[in-house]
């Protein structure tokens, strides 16, 4: 399932976006990530188990590999 993947990148203002892919698409992961994630900088493709579920301080949240 495509939603069991998110994809990871930074916007302009250094703020981590979390990207959730639909199921109900005909596109696979990475035509979704061609399309829509920013070409310019790392995107990131992770489970959704290695996003934090408290989202307290998710304005502070990084990531790294």
């Amino acid at each position: 399932m495509k939603s069991d993947k998110r994809f990871l990148y930074t916007d302009d203002e250094g703020r981590l976006i979390i990207m959730i892919p639909a199921d109900k698409t005909p596109l696979t992961l990475d035509e979704i990530k061609d399309q829509y994630c920013p070409k310019d900088r790392p995107v990131y493709t992770v489970d959704k188990e290695q996003i934090p579920t408290d989202r307290s301080f998710r304005n502070a949240w990084t990531y790294s590999e």
